[in-house]
């Protein structure tokens, strides 16, 4: 295994109580890295899967609550890993939720929580977390899009909007941010089987009037051309690379990891 020099390093993880988010903070606390994480879920199960975290890698593993609807708690989060770790050298911004309906049906709700949520928690957790890491010369902030931020697909109007605007906000921050030694770059996975993608199954074989396993095989991986559902390690992968010292020269960049998906 290589060494990405990251020991000692703070990391705030949005949308970490499971799926990818879950997956990326794991990774980060193996180099040694500490850890804020964030998001909703079974408070027992929470507090159990962090005091493991923690035992299991040595780093200091904390836990903050904010709702990504409200900028107010999302710059508290931030500032509590600040001052908890005296640093701040890395910002995932991974939460995010879905929903699938066509566009005429798509409830209001739904289309203002996505964006909320997927879109403007980047912005305003990015915003807390520049002065602090511009302070330090240095600093990495990655975004987690998806290749929905490249290409579209019907029936996510809300998510594919959100997305596309993820990785646009990376690219102006990245240039806003190019002789700060702060970087910014977004990963565009396809299809991870995550918790996520698993109620995506469901709700799409409904919209289509499909069963399931026709939704997995000439939907959801129709779209990927190696046929294969992305692994976290191989997401891990590139995020450790984006945030050690390798990828200094790497801003304002929208990495696919989507199997052949956004090639054609």
């Amino acid at each position: 295994m290589p060494d990405y020099g990251l020991k000692g390093q703070a990391a705030v993880v949005t949308g970490s109580t499971s799926g990818i988010g879950q997956a990326m903070a794991r990774a980060l606390a193996a180099e040694g890295v500490d850890l804020l994480l964030n998001g909703f879920g079974d408070p027992d199960r929470i507090e159990a899967d962090r005091a493991a975290l923690e035992a299991e890698t040595g780093v200091r593993v904390l836990y903050h609550g904010a709702d990504m609807t409200r900028p107010a708690e999302i710059a508290d989060m931030v500032a509590t890993a600040h001052r908890a770790f005296g640093r701040l050298d890395i910002l995932l911004n991974n939460a995010g939720i879905q929903h699938v309906a066509p566009v005429e049906d798509f409830p209001d709700e739904k289309w203002d929580a996505i964006i909320a949520i997927n879109l403007s928690s980047a912005f305003h957790a990015t915003k807390a977390a520049v002065p602090i890491m511009k302070a330090q010369g240095r600093g990495r902030i990655v975004n987690l899009a998806s290749a929905h931020g490249l290409v579209a697909s019907p029936f996510k109007s809300a998510y594919v909007a959100a997305k596309h605007g993820v990785v646009g906000f990376t690219k102006s921050v990245a240039l806003e941010l190019a002789r700060t030694g702060v970087t910014c770059n977004a990963i565009c996975p396809g299809y991870v089987k995550t918790p996520l993608v698993e109620a995506q199954i469901a709700d799409q074989a409904k919209a289509r009037g499909i069963p399931p396993e026709r939704v997995i095989e000439d939907v959801i991986l129709a779209a990927q051309p190696n046929k294969s559902f992305v692994e976290y390690p191989q997401l891990a992968g590139i995020l450790l690379y984006l945030v050690s010292d390798m990828g200094a020269s790497a801003t304002g960049a929208a990495f696919t990891i989507d199997g052949g998906w956004t090639a054609a």
